[in-house]
This record gives C-alpha cells, sequence and structure tokens, in this order.
C-alpha cells in the first residue's frame, strides 16, 4: 500500500515564501477553494487506489440465482415486493460496512476471526453449512450462464464447459489485481438491467407508490419469496468474501474512510439494479398472466413479446455477465472462508503449489457446479436455486451473530467499534431474519391459521 501512503501523507509544495505571500494578499475564498480542491482530488485518488472489494462483493449479490428471485418476485407479485428494497439497502450497507471495518482494522478474514475466538468445532459446522448453500449457488450460476446463452442461440453443452474454464483459468493463472480489473468491468455490464426495465415500459407511478408502501401477505409462498429477495440481497458468503479480498488487497485503518464508501456504492448499485428486474417483470410478465418461470432466461423470452427484442436481448445479455461473473466469485469466496476456517493458506496472489487447499477447493466447486447443470433438468435446476437463495436467508442471522459479537469486541477493534445506531440495526436484520424464518414455518404447517393482510 505505498502508493495509498504516499497519497495520504504528500502535502502541496510551498510556491513561495512566508514572507511573499504575507506581501502579496490573496482573497481568502481562492486559497480555501484551492485547498478544498486539492483535498478532493487526494481523496479521490485513494478512492480509486482502494476501490474494489466492496463494489465487487455487493455486485455479485445479483448474481443468477438473485436475478431469478427477483424476476420471480416481479412476474408472482408485481409490485408489491419493491418496498423490501428500502430496508433491505440499509441493512446492506451496515452488514457490508462491519465487515469491512474488521478486516481494515484486525488485517485478517472473518472465517480466521471465528476460528480464533470461537474454536475449530464451530467454525467447521458453520463452513460445513455454508459449503452447502454456496454448492447450489455455483449451480445456479451455471444454470443461468446456460439459460442466458440458450436466449442467445449457444447451446449449454458448449456455454457451460467455456465459461466454466474461462473462470477457473482467470483466477488460477492470474492475480489479485488482474483479477479484480476484471471484476470491475464486469460490474459496468449490469447497466443492462435499467435499460431493459425502460424499454419495457413500467408504471412508474405504481412501482413508487409499492416501493414506500409495504403491503405484506402472510402467506407461505409470500414469505418465502420474502425471505428469498432478502436472502438473495445479504447472503451470508458475502460477509467472509468481502473481509477476505480487504484483507489481501492490503487496505490499512487510514484509507478505512475510502473503504466505507466503497462498500456503500457498492450496496446502492446492486439494489438499485435489483429494483429495475423486479419493476421490468412485473410491468410484463405479472401484468401478461405468464407468472410461472422456470429460470432467468424464461424471463428474458417473455420480455421479447412485451417488451421488444432490444429488451430481451439486453435481459438475457446481464443474466450471462452476472452468471459468468458470480461463477467466478462465489467459488471464490467459498475457497478463502473454508481455508481460513481451517488455517489453511488462502489467496488469489499465491500459486497452486503455496495453496493446494485453496485452489483444490476452488476447482472442486466449478466443475461439480458445471457437470450438475449438464446433467440436471431445467425444471431439476429451479428448485435448487430458489432454495439455496432461502438457505442463505436462513444461516444469515448465525453469521451476524457473530459478526456482531466480534466488531463490538473493545480488545479487537479498538475504537472501531459499532456505533449504537450500527447494532440496532444489524439486530433488528437478525431478528426479522429469524422472525420471518418461523413465520415460514408456521405457515407451511398451520395455512389456515394464517390470513393475508
Amino acid at each position: 500500500m505505498g502508493f495509498l501512503s504516499r497519497l495520504r501523507t504528500a502535502s502541496p509544495p510551498e510556491s513561495t515564501s512566508a514572507k511573499e505571500v504575507s506581501q502579496t494578499p490573496r482573497p481568502k475564498g481562492r486559497l480555501l477553494d484551492g485547498k478544498r480542491v486539492l483535498r478532493l482530488r487526494r481523496n479521490l485518488l485513494i478512492f480509486l487506489a482502494v476501490v474494489g472489494p466492496g463494489i465487487i462483493t455487493a455486485n455479485v449479490d445479483n448474481d443468477a440465482g438473485g436475478i431469478l428471485t427477483y424476476s420471480q418476485a416481479g412476474a408472482l407479485y408485481g409490485y408489491s415486493l419493491l418496498w423490501t428494497m428500502i430496508p433491505v439497502t440499509v441493512a446492506l450497507i451496515v452488514v457490508q460496512e462491519m465487515v469491512a471495518r474488521m478486516g481494515v482494522v484486525t488485517g485478517k478474514g472473518l472465517a480466521d476471526l471465528i476460528r480464533e475466538e470461537y474454536g475449530f468445532r464451530t467454525t467447521f459446522f458453520l463452513m460445513l453449512m455454508l459449503l452447502a448453500a454456496d454448492l447450489g449457488n455455483t449451480i445456479s450460476e451455471f444454470a443461468g450462464l446456460a439459460s442466458g446463452m440458450g436466449v442467445l442461440g449457444i447451446t449449454r453443452y458448449i456455454a457451460v464447459p467455456l465459461g466454466a474454464f474461462i473462470v477457473w483459468l482467470m483466477v488460477v493463472k492470474g492475480t489479485y489485481r488482474s483479477v479484480e480489473k476484471i471484476f470491475l468491468v464486469a460490474c459496468l455490464f449490469y447497466v443492462a438491467y435499467p435499460i431493459s426495465c425502460f424499454l419495457a415500459h413500467p408504471d412508474w407511478s405504481l412501482a413508487a407508490k409499492e416501493t414506500v408502501l409495504p403491503n405484506f401477505h402472510f402467506s407461505a409462498p409470500y414469505l418465502y419469496m420474502m425471505i428469498g429477495v432478502v436472502g438473495t440481497t445479504i447472503a451470508p458468503w458475502m460477509q467472509f468474501y468481502l473481509q477476505s479480498a480487504v484483507v489481501e488487497k492490503g487496505i490499512e485503518v487510514k484509507n478505512y474512510r475510502q473503504s466505507r464508501w466503497d462498500v456503500i456504492t457498492g450496496c446502492f448499485m446492486t439494489d438499485v439494479v435489483a429494483f429495475f428486474i423486479i419493476a421490468a417483470c412485473a410491468a410484463t410478465i405479472y401484468v401478461s398472466g405468464a407468472r410461472n418461470l422456470t429460470d432467468a432466461g424464461q424471463a428474458a423470452m417473455a420480455l421479447r413479446p412485451l417488451a421488444g427484442r432490444a429488451a430481451s436481448f439486453l435481459f438475457a445479455f446481464g443474466l450471462c455477465n452476472a452468471s459468468l461473473f458470480s461463477a467466478s466469485i462465489l467459488p471464490l469466496a467459498t475457497a478463502y472462508y473454508v481455508c481460513e476456517g481451517l488455517g489453511a493458506e488462502a489467496g488469489i496472489d499465491k500459486r497452486p503449489r503455496e495453496a493446494p487447499t485453496f485452489y483444490s477447493l476452488y476447482t472442486a466447486l466449478i466443475l461439480i457446479g458445471a457437470l450438475a447443470v449438464l446433467v440436471l433438468s431445467d425444471q431439476e435446476q429451479v428448485p435448487v436455486m430458489l432454495l439455496s437463495q432461502v438457505i442463505n436467508g436462513i444461516l444469515l442471522p448465525f453469521v451476524l451473530i457473530f459478526m456482531l459479537r466480534l466488531v463490538n469486541r473493545k480488545d479487537l477493534m479498538g475504537e472501531y467499534c459499532n456505533s449504537s445506531l450500527f447494532n440496532v440495526i444489524a439486530w433488528t436484520t437478525c431478528v426479522v431474519m429469524i422472525g420471518l424464518t418461523l413465520i415460514l414455518a408456521a405457515s407451511s404447517f398451520f395455512p389456515t391459521h394464517l390470513v393475508a393482510i
């Protein structure tokens, strides 16, 4: 981080002596404006050097499983789930900022901290549950790639093996800096979804109303979808990957403010994209009555007669980009936190012989995910994709509890412990997710005792 240090400590050169300045009076406002410009320029350069982990982690959130979940939300319930985007965005910012701050302050990954503070056995069972969920997520990414490429006229038997090889080669042969640049470029292509939404001509006044006025139903399908939306937006794997990425990039405490803005920017980007996906499907698929989606590619196909070929193509293109992007990150995140939990070497900057467990696990997840998509039918893949998002929602409270206990440790975080406001929001997220899970279970067993509001 030498570049960041130089930016932080550098001061503008003195072109005149104090005596010359006193003899040549200048308007005070201009001096202040000049200093402000220099300060803003320096902060911008630091931000550009720090940017990456927050934006990348948040955008991967809109993966194939997430796109299917958002598409289903719009297709089944129209605009009525848009209100979840506001509390979810606030919660996502708080949760992501916490782990980024822990990574900056401690210089350790989340799984590493959990193992050190709570022991190997606890860490092992947590890693095992997350590994199972992430395997389902990885299958979702390759299913999304197959679906998106199918809309563009390319068979899965070509698209999936080729995509798997590309993401494997990029990480195994690349360095952290080169891989991060590719991931940042991939984030730009999510603009396909806002454009496709505008081409679908949604009812903006109704969408705005449903965004600010919650419309809640006590029914098992609605709660299942709601947990899926929250689970795909605030996924447990994100916390582990973000903290590991912050640590591997070497971001220091003095650059914490810029790292925080990296996180906030990424969270806004991902939830704006989610909003447009829901709105696009609400304006087309929900209105037409063809609401049962078998995959995210079907959402792209459904847009074609209702919003035009351009909207359909952009939706499919965005799905392919998101699937390849996430198929790189999700196995990577899993390899990171499992190796940290086991105390094994991990990191893109390490070669396979230096971190054999890390690269073996990464390779195995890609192989299993790709093979599953080639073997399973489309109908068999959909339950796996939606279920993986719901499992994320169920596991999230457990991860949040560990995070909150760690981030409030004075001996670990010093002056960077959570504020009271952050604790309230984070604990509320925990309680809400536990409550939604219990209500979902109750509504499944006793559907006649719960009526829609």
